[in-house]
């Protein structure tokens, strides 16, 4: 169970640092955030809540910790992929529409707007970083958060 509940912490401090990573290009490279890039730090966020929680919980807890982390981190990688989808069909745009509006009345995104504020088009091109785009790294980091969680929810003693 030990290494379930660093498993879990490892995961926390990813999913932190990538918030971190994404506030970086909001305000430092002036990259606007757009519906989906919200949708998937709301989903980084909940892996971090949920890992923190679940590693400070009783040890035979920490399972179900990883099983929900994984739930979540799935939810990440079918946002994502829809997010490129959205970028490869420059035709289909999730900018200005009820999904931005919804998101932006959330009481979180006016606690802390400059983290989940919506304020960009998931559809703008910006420039690859390593030569990926953000939401290939946001679908890699999921699928390897995916991957860390399932390890450590399916191993046996």
């Amino acid at each position: 169970m030990k290494s379930t509940k660093s498993s879990l912490l490892l995961v926390a401090l990813i999913c932190i640092a990538l918030l971190g990573a994404a506030l970086y290009l909001q305000i430092v490279q002036e990259m606007a955030p757009c519906p989906l890039c919200i949708i998937q730090r709301y989903l980084f966020a909940a892996i971090a809540i949920i890992c923190i929680i679940f590693a400070f919980l009783p040890a035979g807890t920490a399972k179900a910790g990883a099983g929900l982390g994984l739930l979540t981190a799935l939810g990440g990688v079918g946002t994502a992929g829809w997010h490129l989808w959205v970028q490869a069909h420059p035709g289909t745009s999730c900018g200005v529409d009820p999904l931005e509006t919804s998101l932006n009345t959330i009481a979180t995104a006016k606690m802390f707007p400059q983290l989940f504020r919506a304020d960009g088009f998931c559809s703008t091109p910006y420039d690859p970083i390593l030569g990926l785009s953000i939401p290939q790294w946001s679908l890699i980091w999921f699928a390897i958060i995916a991957i860390v969680l399932g390890r450590s929810l399916f191993k046996r003693r």
